[in-house]
C-alpha cells in the first residue's frame, strides 16, 4: 500500500539523488529501485502497527545513510560513464582512422607542391592520436567487462587510468585536429569551400561535442 505522505522517504531519496553523479538512466534506475525497497519496508512496518512517521524513520535507517549507500552506487555510475565514453570514442576514432584522408582526397590542391614538413607531421600525429584513442576505447570496454565479473581493486585503478587516457586523447585530438584544419585553410584558400572539408568540419565538431559531454560525465562520476 502506497501513501502520499511518505515525506521522509522522498526526502532521503532527494538527498541521495543530489549527491549522485553519472549517467541519467542508470541513476534513475538506482533511485527507482531504492524507492520501491524503502516503500516496501515502510508498508511492512505499518502492517505491524508501527505509526506512519516512525515506519518511515525505521525504513530509512534500515536502508542506510548516504555514506553507506553512495560509494557502491557511485562506483557503478562511474563504470557506466566509462563504458559510454569508450563506446563514443570507439565510434569517433574508428571513423577518424578509416575516413580521415577522405577529407582531402580529390581536392584541386592535392596534386600540387607538398605542404611543409611540420604540416605533414601534424597530419600524421592526428592519425596517431585517434589510433591511440581507438586502442584505449577497446581497453576501456575490456576493463569494464572484467570489472563486471570481478571486484578486484586493480581493475578500478585500470578503469580510472583508461578514463584519464581517453580524456587526454580527446583533448589532444581536438587541439591537433583544430590546428590541422586551420593550417589547411591557411595553406589552401580553396579548402574553405571544398565540400568534403566542410562536411569534415561539421562532423568533427559534432563528434568533439559528443565526446566532450561523455568525458565530462565520466570525470564528474569519478569525482562524485
Amino acid at each position: 500500500m502506497r501513501h502520499a505522505d511518505d515525506f521522509l522517504v522522498e526526502e532521503h531519496l532527494r538527498d541521495l539523488e543530489s549527491r549522485l553523479q553519472g549517467p541519467a538512466r542508470l541513476k534513475s534506475e538506482l533511485l527507482t529501485e531504492a524507492r520501491h525497497d524503502l516503500l516496501d519496508a515502510v508498508d511492512a512496518y505499518r502492517e505491524r502497527g508501527v505509526p506512519p512517521t516512525e515506519a518511515q524513520r525505521r525504513a530509512v535507517a534500515e536502508f542506510g545513510a548516504p555514506a553507506q549507500v553512495l560509494p557502491s552506487w557511485q562506483a557503478e555510475l562511474a563504470v557506466a560513464a566509462l563504458r559510454g565514453l569508450s563506446l563514443r570514442m570507439l565510434a569517433v576514432a574508428g571513423v577518424a582512422v578509416v575516413a580521415g584522408d577522405l577529407t582531402w582526397r580529390g581536392s584541386s590542391w592535392s596534386a600540387g607542391p607538398q605542404p611543409p614538413t611540420a604540416y605533414r607531421l601534424l597530419s600524421a600525429s592526428v592519425d596517431w592520436i585517434w589510433s591511440g584513442g581507438l586502442l584505449l576505447a577497446v581497453a576501456g570496454l575490456l576493463v569494464v567487462w572484467a570489472g563486471a565479473r570481478s571486484a578486484r581493486s586493480h581493475l578500478a585503478v585500470a578503469q580510472r587510468a583508461v578514463g584519464i587516457g581517453l580524456t587526454g586523447t580527446l583533448a589532444l585530438g581536438m587541439v591537433a585536429g583544430g590546428a590541422l584544419f586551420a593550417w589547411s585553410i591557411d595553406l589552401w584558400d580553396a579548402a574553405l569551400t571544398w565540400p568534403p572539408m566542410i562536411v569534415g568540419m561539421v562532423v568533427a565538431g559534432a563528434a568533439y561535442f559528443s565526446l566532450t559531454r561523455a568525458a565530462r560525465g565520466w570525470v564528474r562520476a569519478t569525482a562524485g
